[in-house]
């Protein structure tokens, strides 16, 4: 593709986005397909020679559009949003021009640089605790997803607890991870992978709220020593998948401190909340944390994939995960002056991810941030308090920032068949959980183009799709 064809098609292109982003209701919010419909619309081989790039367009719109649930649709409420804006798209696709390989300092300074910078503006942003800035013995990085961020805690800790012996002999089977029953899959995973084993993962329950028991938690701990294990690690969760429950951390990190197990706080979601000072109350304990992450890429603007991950003793983490061929030695590194992120994450390779970031916390301001937060919590209220004044709906668990949870007092068959009829119209998409062992529907507020118009016309539909449903029955 010569400069002036990629001029012309990139021009093409940015252009149907745009109309995209203009026209995306008109699509149904959760594909329609039939599982194997994409590829039996697909040839059987790959083409022998090129193709025009018009071509592509038109058979992506002939078979792939279909296919897509369309996240950025301000009828999407289900699990948690992954929002974009146009200057994230635009700073990715900057990223993508440039096709830089950040792995070392030397290999792109400014990749380096401004990731570091950023990272540092986000403590101040959410307020966080200074030992989580580069100028302190912590810092900040970039991941894919706070799945990722986990596992690199889980690593770190791992190691600490063994005296950075575990890479070399092995876990021996006593090693002990804590979280709540609500805490997201992905330590059961990263626990797997670091060799712990799912099996030493401790579910401690949860009190009303469906926040951990930090009693419960002290108890377990205790358990587990008197029978020679070895507990080095806890996941505190500020807005849980579920139902967007916050962990008592405070009481968390003082059983942590108390025990010396490394505290990870994994704040996916509900950490952009605290750019608003009155949610700042969310991070209470944090300033004990050894790690903390959460993701721009679900409620701040910044397509995915985006995590921001911080630990308080960045060597712990470089110590970790740090090797050094001599292919990729050099001058800078050796100084010990410059950050080499590729000892902060499992990959060698990275992307120039912080210039999507900074694209858009440059486009909105903290301000800009702050009054979309805002709006989106205020519209959640909104439909609570709709949810409570019916008749035939109750809500689920207390409602949190921008989620609702509730249920249809019809039951669990009901509230089944009801999520099924509202996400087959095309109109909107819900996702479901299950709280006290009852079926609940999900609303989730968080779209870049989300209104009142469109939360008002999600409950109209709603009530009225449960009015059907109720006279057939």
């Amino acid at each position: 593709m010569s400069p002036e064809d990629f001029r012309r098609e990139g021009y093409a292109l940015i252009d149907w986005l745009a109309d995209y982003a203009s026209n995306v209701e008109q699509y149904p919010v959760l594909s329609q397909v039939a599982p194997g419909d994409i590829r039996a619309a697909l040839p059987d081989q790959a083409p022998p020679i090129g193709e025009p790039f018009a071509n592509i367009m038109a058979d992506f719109e002939r078979h792939i559009l279909p296919g897509i649930t369309h996240w950025q649709s301000p009828n999407f409420f289900a699990y948690f949003p992954a929002n974009t804006s146009g200057p994230s798209i635009l700073g990715e696709l900057l990223s993508a021009g440039l096709g830089v390989q950040g792995m070392l300092w030397l290999t792109s300074p400014a990749c380096t640089e401004l990731e570091t910078h950023v990272l540092d503006w986000i403590v101040d942003m959410l307020g966080l605790p200074g030992k989580f800035k580069s100028t302190s013995d912590g810092g900040g990085v970039i991941q894919d997803s706070a799945s990722s961020a986990t596992l690199c805690a889980v690593l770190a800790a791992r190691e600490r607890a063994t005296r950075f012996n575990a890479k070399t002999c092995g876990p021996n089977g006593r090693l002990i991870a804590y979280c709540s029953t609500e805490t997201h899959s992905s330590l059961d995973k990263a626990c797997a992978i670091a060799g712990i084993g799912t099996d030493n993962v401790r579910k401690i329950a949860t009190d009303d709220a469906l926040a951990m028991d930090p009693q419960a938690l002290a108890e377990q701990i205790e358990r587990d020593r008197n029978a020679g294990l070895i507990p080095f690690f806890v996941c505190a969760t500020i807005g849980t998948t579920s139902s967007l429950a916050v962990d008592p951390v405070p009481a968390i990190a003082a059983t942590c401190e108390q025990n010396r197990l490394w505290l990870h706080v994994d704040a996916a979601m509900a950490g952009t909340a605290a750019m608003c000072e009155e949610h700042r109350a969310l991070h209470r304990g944090v300033e004990h944390a050894d790690s903390y992450c959460f993701n721009p890429h679900k409620w701040m603007f910044t397509n995915f994939d985006c995590d921001c991950f911080y630990v308080a003793d960045r060597q712990e983490l470089i110590n970790t995960l740090t090797i050094l061929p001599e292919y990729l030695r050099n001058a800078a590194t050796d100084s010990g002056e410059v950050i080499d992120y590729r000892d902060w994450h499992v990959p060698l390779g990275r992307r120039f991810r912080a210039l999507k970031l900074w694209f858009v916390i440059r486009h909105y301001g903290v301000e800009g941030l702050k009054h979309h937060i805002r709006e989106h919590v205020r519209l959640a209220a909104e439909f609570a308090k709709w949810v409570g004044n019916s008749e035939e709906f109750e809500i689920a668990a207390p409602p949190r920032l921008n989620l609702v949870c509730f249920r249809h007092t019809g039951g669990d068959e009901f509230n089944r068949t009801l999520i099924d009829r509202l996400n087959k119209s095309g109109r909107l998409f819900l996702s479901h959980t299950s709280i006290a062992g009852k079926v609940c529907l999900r609303l989730c507020i968080g779209q870049t183009q989300t209104t009142d118009s469109h939360v008002a016309a999600a409950w109209r539909l709603i009530e009225g799709t449960a009015r059907q449903l109720g006279e057939q029955q």
